[in-house]
């Protein structure tokens, strides 16, 4: 049997080895980390390595970047989709307007007629039923439409007078659209060709609205542009040569015949210039301006 001695210096030697194994393990321990930390400083530094040569991403891109040049910073020009050959039905109003009726013509400051000074249309005994025959020549070719009393009595008062006036003579058209819009607008007379600055003036006089519910927008169709206020409209327009997927709050007051679909087609096919700030309509790229605009007698 083991004496006292014995078991004491057996114990000594028992935790002897004890505080060299946690020694070992604690060296172990000590050696693991360092390399974890190791290995994790030199992925941090392969990490910064790459995204210095690489310009790196989010904001920091941006500003490691070169800044980009005018033409990248400007949007891409749309190009033509399908025309459909279609023509859209003409509307009619639920309820006839009143013949004779009255029409207002409000004085307008916000939309200038620049040196085109046009006198105000007659508003009384206006003539709700019948048809206007113009045509608008233009560097295109010429554009004949037929303007619809019983549609809107006021607008084709008022456009007929801005025509007999030689109003739209030598005004350009400033804005095309080639792909969900597929329009031509005209009747800005201070339209110089600037994308930035055409679309708006007017004729220095405002037009009652007369939309109704039920219009549609499509090939064939003239229409009144507006400034998405009430009787905002004064002497611009819209010929829809395709598709125009628009509410009904533009009042349509006639239709252009098929001689004028296939210039506007072409006109649409030779495409856009500049983009406007809507980055799907701009100026036409060939210039298209209204040499004169006659109605039949």
């Amino acid at each position: 049997m083991a004496t006292n001695q014995q078991r004491r210096e057996a114990a000594k030697r028992k935790l002897e080895r004890q505080l060299v194994r946690r020694a070992e393990r604690a060296k172990r321990r000590k050696i693991v980390g360092a390399g974890v930390v190791g290995g994790v400083v030199l992925i941090v530094a392969g990490v910064v390595v790459w995204v210095v040569n690489s310009g790196g991403s989010g904001d920091d891109t941006a500003a490691a970047s070169p800044p980009p040049s005018s033409s990248s910073s400007a949007p891409p020009v749309p190009t033509l989709t399908n025309i459909p050959t279609q023509r859209t039905a003409m509307p009619k109003r639920p309820q006839p307007v009143a013949n004779p009726t009255s029409c207002t013509y409000a004085a307008d400051a916000q939309s200038p007629a620049g040196s085109k000074k046009p006198a105000v249309p007659e508003g009384k005994n206006v003539s709700s039923t019948g048809t206007v025959n113009a045509t608008f020549k233009s560097t295109a070719g010429d554009i004949p439409v037929t303007l619809d009393r019983a549609l809107a009595p006021c607008t084709v008062q008022a456009i007929k007078s801005l025509i007999e006036q030689g109003f739209y003579t030598n005004t350009i058209c400033h804005r095309l659209g080639v792909t969900d819009l597929q329009i031509l607008q005209c009747g800005d007379p201070n339209a110089k060709g600037n994308v930035e600055t055409d679309g708006q003036g007017g004729p220095g006089f405002t037009l009652p609205d007369e939309y109704f519910a039920g219009e549609k927008y499509g090939r064939g169709i003239l229409a009144m542009a507006n400034t998405s206020q009430p009787n905002s409209g004064g002497s611009q327009f819209f010929m829809v040569y395709g598709t125009a997927e628009l509410p009904a709050t533009y009042t349509i007051f006639g239709s252009i015949s098929d001689d004028g679909l296939k210039v506007l087609d072409q006109i649409a096919k030779t495409g856009i210039g500049t983009v406007g700030q809507d980055g799907a309509t701009g100026e036409p790229k060939n210039p298209v301006k209204f040499t004169a605009v006659t109605v039949a007698a």
